[in-house]
């Protein structure tokens, strides 16, 4: 055989003194050819100097034909008769023998399969790694593949790395790789296996390699991945914009070098569908990416409207609902193009590069919201069939969750609008306290809230400050807020005390919860706290539902919680509740509010209510500046709940405003009494209230007398406006009635309606009181 044969004689300075037949076979070179010559220029390079020393070891040699040989070569020292050195045996052979690296099989796989020496350089390379790597086998033989070609080791697969380990270690190596669309080899995917090949004596002489194309597997991991990445990154808010940018994020670099979002203009507000029948489409741009920062330069900017021509992808994508494909060749697209290169000829040359491009029409419960466009250039592979199926799935998934995030801006701008309608824009004017207040609402996914604040004038110069809360969260909440905050009215015009008045109101939200339908009624439960502050006796009556209790300050700085019972909310029924009575100084401050400014998740409900006695008491201008202080100390950066915040300065009426009379239960008293109160109005200058007074007092003072119970007690209060107040122990409340023609009775209190702004009756701890008022002279 001919590797048997192969062998040849160099001297000690290197010449070819011998050449057999077999080394004719392997090289090419006849013996006349090769004797004289010296070795080195049968190599094409030197061999490692391990080799050299070892007298063994793999060498490249040129054929006489040009091409490189691969040898395995090992030497004898051949002495002369006195033992000295006269120079050396070679014999040669191919790596491996010939059936394993020169036999059909191997030169014919359809598998890239090569072999590569200790030192990493190619041995032997079949047919098909050469066709795949686009090189001949001259020019890989004897070289490294980064050696070759710089951009297929540059994509870290680490190639060499794995040869050296194998090499070294003597151990297989199986590992997965990719190679990019700017390579040699394409944009693929592989699973590389090495195998050490040894000789008789056990040692690794040569590690071979084959590959195994795994593109699609590749692609349909990564297609699953996306789709998993979509269920999880696409919707984390209730924001159309952010959900774009959302789907935007998943789309490049992996299945798009360029993606936009456009939107039509109804869905970034809170209005229905609107259609149109013109033939150009308007979209507004919401979110776009480019694989290459800044390349192409977007156009039209975020926020910006474009017009898409009826033959343009995206509005045939829009128009008819279905993916639209297309790229160069396709004359609409080229049509497009064109004209996109006359809008914006910045990004001409990239357009130029475009190898495909999808339009796919964002769809959800059977409404078209808008389009997102992807598109890819440059080397990488045009859209087919299985990259249209992804990206439809992705936009539904994107196009349901803007869907959801309209719908919520929606009914989120509904249950805000409905709930302004609903509480007070401006405090009504009264002298009992100075009052500022805030409403914040959420901005969380769970929807604006059921909270609610109310300042409400009473009789007496006297106010109610009321707050409270509907559990729950969107319009059912806002409306059901609506009606407890009209019934707190009601009951607060009838002048109920706190507890009273919540025993009523508890009734109303059982009712409510009982007339109630399904899932609708587990959200009437509410909280509230109703308290009522006289500024003649300076004392704050108040009671609560369920409802965290206010904080006090008082003029020296000092600011607590109010002891009292929180009581259960309304709805629960059959509980009863407490009312707490206080006496403050002129000038304390009360701070009402719901539980979204001090209950939160990660706040702990001590803490916070610390915070807020210690915002209370900072320094501020005004009561407003003072409420804007508290909400930015004790608020977190993301409240998640709503939160209404009600601060009342109080005020008192001194001495000089106010006059009082106890009367003995004797008609005959009625004469002296109106004598006292025509002295009392000369001295507050009010002498032209005098006549309409007198009959005031005359009528409700002989109504008490006659039909009331002692004690008998007449309290006149000059505020903004003249107050007639008469309280007897009798809890029997007047009412009007209609007088025959012959009755002697029964027209007082109709003169006194007649007379007067306003009157009524409230019942009191000990009976009754009966009030009427009329403006001052000048407050008509």
């Amino acid at each position: 055989m001919e590797h048997a044969s192969a062998a040849a004689i160099v001297d000690t300075e290197g010449l070819v003194t011998g050449w057999s037949e077999g080394a004719r076979h392997l090289t090419g070179y006849p013996a006349d050819e090769a004797v004289g010559r010296s070795a080195r220029d049968l190599l094409v390079q030197d061999p490692p100097p391990g080799a050299v020393t070892a007298l063994s070891g793999t060498a490249l040699v040129r054929h006489r034909d040009g091409s490189t040989v691969v040898l395995y070569l090992r030497g004898w020292p051949l002495l002369t008769a006195d033992g000295a050195p006269g120079g050396y045996a070679v014999t040669a052979e191919r790596p491996g023998g010939p059936p394993a690296l020169t036999g059909e099989t191997f030169q014919q796989s359809s598998l890239p399969m090569s072999v590569h020496d200790t030192a990493q350089r190619y041995l032997r390379v079949n047919d098909t790694a050469l066709r795949m790597l686009g090189v001949t086998e001259r020019e890989l033989l004897g070289r490294r593949l980064p050696d070759v070609m710089e951009d297929v080791s540059a994509n870290g697969s680490g190639f060499d790395r794995h040869l050296r380990q194998v090499a070294e270690t003597g151990r297989p190596a199986c590992y997965d790789t990719t190679s990019p669309a700017s390579s040699p080899l394409g944009e693929h995917a592989w699973r590389v296996e090495m195998w050490p090949v040894r000789d008789a004596s056990g040692a690794v002489t040569a590690v071979a390699m084959a590959g195994f194309e795994t593109t699609e597997q590749h692609r349909a991991r990564r297609r699953l991945a996306l789709l998993n990445e979509a269920a999880a990154g696409i919707g984390t808010t209730l924001d159309v914009v952010r959900t774009a940018e959302e789907l935007i994020g998943l789309l490049v670099p992996d299945l798009a070098d360029f993606a936009g979002v456009d939107l039509l203009d109804w869905v970034l507000g809170i209005d229905e569908p609107a259609m149109t029948d013109a033939a150009d489409i308007s979209l507004r741009r919401v979110a776009h990416s480019s694989a290459r920062e800044g390349y192409p330069r977007p156009t039209p900017h975020l926020g910006e409207q474009v017009v898409h021509p009826p033959y343009s992808a995206t509005a045939r994508a829009l128009r008819e609902g279905r993916t639209v494909l297309s790229g160069p060749g396709d004359p609409d697209f080229e049509r497009w193009m064109r004209l996109r290169n006359e809008q914006a000829p910045h990004n001409r040359d990239w357009r130029g590069t475009v190898r495909s491009a999808l339009a796919v029409p964002l769809r959800s419960r059977g409404t078209v919201l808008g389009v997102v466009l992807l598109a890819v250039a440059g080397s990488r592979e045009p859209y087919v069939g299985d990259d249209v199926v992804l990206a439809e799935e992705l936009a539904s998934r994107a196009a349901v969750c803007v869907d959801n995030a309209r719908r919520f801006a929606r009914e989120r701008g509904t249950a805000l609008a409905l709930q302004h309608s609903l509480l007070p824009t401006g405090l009504p004017g009264q002298v009992a306290v100075e009052a500022a207040h805030r409403y914040l609402p959420s901005a969380s996914a769970a929807g604006i809230g059921g909270d609610w604040f109310d300042v409400i004038p009473l009789s007496g110069s006297r106010v109610a400050l009321v707050v409270g809360d509907v559990v729950g969260h969107g319009i059912p909440s806002s409306a059901t807020m609506g009606r407890l905050c009209t019934a707190v009215r009601a009951l607060a015009d009838v002048d109920l005390p706190p507890d009273e008045l919540l025993t009523h109101l508890d009734d109303l939200v059982t009712h409510l919860t009982v007339d109630g339908a399904g899932d609708e009624a587990a959200e009437l439960g509410a909280t509230c706290l109703y308290a009522v502050y006289d500024p003649v006796t300076r004392r704050l009556t108040l009671a609560a539902a369920g409802h965290p209790a206010p904080a006090v300050v008082l003029p020296d700085g000092t600011a607590n919680l109010v002891a009292m019972s929180a009581g259960p909310p309304l709805g629960v029924g059959g509980l009863p509740f407490e009312a707490t009575e206080l006496e403050l100084p002129e000038g304390s401050v009360v701070a009402l509010y719901t539980d979204g400014l001090i209950e939160d998740r990660d706040r702990d409900i001590d803490h916070a209510t610390a915070e807020l006695c210690r915002a209370l008491t900072a320094p501020a201008a005004s009561l407003d500046a003072l409420c804007d202080s508290v909400l930015k100390a004790v608020l977190p950066e993301e409240p998640g709940d709503d939160v209404a915040l009600l601060l009342a300065r109080t005020r008192a009426l001194g001495a000089d405003q106010v006059a009082t009379w106890d009367i003995a239960p004797d008609p005959a008293q009625v004469a002296a009494v109106r004598t006292s109160v025509m002295d009392r109005l000369a001295a507050w200058g009010l002498a032209e209230t005098a006549f309409v007074t007198e009959l005031v007092v005359s009528e409700l003072v002989t109504n008490a007398i006659r039909y009331g119970e002692p004690p008998i007690q007449l309290r006149l209060i000059r505020d903004h406006s003249l107050i007639c107040e008469v309280s007897d122990g009798s809890s029997t409340s007047p009412h009007l009635r209609r007088a025959h023609a012959f009755d002697e009775g029964g027209r007082g209190l109709l003169l006194v309606a007649q007379l007067t702004q306003r009157w009524g009756s409230r019942q009191t701890g000990g009976g009754k009181t009966i009030w009427a008022e009329q403006p001052l002279p000048g407050e008509d």
